[in-house]
């Protein structure tokens, strides 16, 4: 091999790694300009969040409006679906633990002893 040739090839090998990291640094600037802005807004909901409740309102409210004002922006050619009011499945005096309020079936241990099979 050529000397000349080796070095143009380390050459151009040192700008492409060059090259790379830079564009890895500039993407690691940009990740951490989001996450920046990202704690920020959080910081904002707290504020407005604590703000509210001193004032006696309810929080929660405000921020699921905050919530669906952001959804709303970010998706305005989605339509919601609107589920139909479905009758619960149980009795609301069903509890599986107290054995009361069940159906007819009720679970029962298996025999002791050895198995049928061989």
């Amino acid at each position: 091999l050529e000397p000349d040739v080796v070095v143009r090839r380390q050459e151009a090998l040192a700008a492409a790694r060059l090259r790379m990291q830079e564009e890895l640094n500039a993407q690691a600037e940009r990740y951490k300009e989001k996450q920046r802005q990202l704690e920020e807004e959080r910081r904002r909901q707290k504020i407005a969040m604590w703000e509210s409740m001193q004032e006696g309102k309810s929080y929660k409210g405000n921020l699921k409006l905050n919530q669906q004002e952001v959804e709303s922006a970010a998706s305005t050619s989605a339509v919601p679906k609107s589920k139909p009011n479905k009758k619960p499945l149980r009795g609301g005096g069903y509890n599986p633990l107290s054995g009361e309020g069940g159906g007819t079936c009720s679970w029962r241990p298996g025999r002791r002893g050895p198995s049928a099979g061989g």
